[in-house]
């Protein structure tokens, strides 16, 4: 996609937004005129990514990194995933946004403004992981339609906000509260003015948990807009689509919300397993909530060439949705044995764990580095793709990286 239709639609002061500066003498452009400095694409300077990262489609943007890039800890901004279903909004003041609390099941509605909400609740910082539900599609045999997610649509960034389940207390809540849905200030690619992109949201309890927050920073700055400013729900440990950006509105709902991206295939896997290219009912579907077990390793880079008879360092993250990860561990030889891996405890709950071996290569050759991590159930990663279903969800074999001794 060209510079000229990402950005037609922009306002003079979106324009200027995204060049970075004031067009001056921008009374003179001829209408209709895009500046040349928008007519030339370049998501990593339009997003504040490294040029490493990979773009998997530009309507809308999504884009992932690969695995030796979350090297991190805590995931900068240049690294994180970005995963959108509609048009990115522009001209965001965030001293006249508001959120607004409605639904079948508050005893009032309210409207808070951000400001009133950062100087009325208690402020709570969490690592949280993030992990698109779609993580791993490009595995899935038959192919699943939607972005070829390869490994790198996760991150575990630093989120500050205050407790959704203050705001949803002050507001008050009857009975009957089942579902919160969320609605945001992104719009739907036919540029119809009423049809949610994405409008999806979590059961009461997850609502309810110390680290489901309504986050205005993230790392300790603002929200970068294409993550959510000013303000976004972050619901750790489940698919990202959970936690909505630029959310404007809740709905408290008195039963499971049934907004854009609920139904269907969106975000549902079958209840049970199926053979691979079935039609699935619709009531045979389920909602996915915690996330499974998983891992990467993030260094070495697949590729590198090493020196023979020389301990390797690998290292990475491991996470498990709602669950810790118990044990850690990695094979040289496909699989036929396993070697424990040194695993920190997370930093908070939901946050993603790292872990760290040393690897001896006996010989020159061609070797491949698997990662297996096993949850507080005693779950552990696959070492093959596991179920296949509709949309190529929740892919969490075991990360391999290939390496060379020399």
């Amino acid at each position: 996609m060209k510079r000229r239709d990402f950005s037609k639609n922009l306002t003079l002061a979106g324009m200027a937004s995204f060049l970075g500066a004031p067009i001056v003498f921008s009374n003179k452009l001829p209408v209709g005129y895009i500046p040349l400095g928008l007519q030339d694409p370049d998501p990593f300077k339009l997003f504040d990514k490294d040029k490493e990262m990979v773009v998997l489609n530009d309507k809308p943007w999504n884009i992932e990194a690969k695995a030796h890039l979350l090297n991190d800890k805590v995931t900068p901004n240049k690294y994180m995933f970005i995963r959108n279903n509609g048009k990115i909004p522009q001209d965001i003041d965030a001293a006249k946004w508001t959120l607004k609390i409605d639904g079948e099941a508050v005893s009032n509605k309210k409207t808070y403004t951000l400001a009133e909400l950062k100087s009325k609740f208690k402020h709570h910082t969490y690592q949280l992981t993030l992990e698109c539900g779609g993580n791993g599609r490009s595995e899935f045999d038959p192919p699943a339609k939607g972005n070829q997610w390869t490994v790198g649509a996760v991150s575990c960034a630093e989120w500050t906000g205050v407790r959704l389940r203050d705001v949803l207390k002050d507001v008050g809540i009857t009975s009957d509260a089942v579902y919160i849905g969320y609605h945001a200030a992104d719009t739907h690619l036919s540029g119809h003015p009423t049809k949610e992109p994405i409008s999806r949201g979590v059961p009461i309890q997850k609502a309810m948990q110390d680290e489901t927050i309504l986050a205005f920073q993230m790392n300790g700055e603002d929200i970068p807009l294409v993550h959510g400013h000013p303000l976004r729900l972050v619901c750790g440990g489940w698919p990202a689509s959970a936690s909505g950006k630029w959310v404007n509105r809740l709905s408290v709902r008195d039963r499971v919300h049934d907004g854009a991206k609920m139904g269907g295939t969106s975000y549902r896997v079958p209840c049970h397993p199926v053979a691979p290219g079935s039609k699935i009912d619709d009531e045979d579907m389920c909602i996915i909530e915690s996330m499974p077990v998983k891992s990467l390793i993030t260094y070495p880079k697949s590729g590198a060439l090493l020196k023979t008879g020389k301990q390797l360092q690998i290292n990475g993250h491991a996470w498990a949705g709602e669950l810790e990860v118990s044990k850690m561990e990695y094979s040289i030889d496909f699989g036929s044995t396993w070697h424990p891996c040194t695993l920190q405890k997370p930093v908070n709950r939901l946050a993603w764990q790292h872990f760290k071996a040393l690897v001896e290569l006996p010989k020159k050759g061609y070797y491949e580095i698997w990662a297996k991590a096993t949850d507080s159930n005693g779950k552990s990663q696959p070492m093959v793709l596991p179920g296949w279903n509709p949309k190529g969800y929740l892919n969490n074999a075991c990360h391999r990286i290939a390496v060379k001794a020399v």
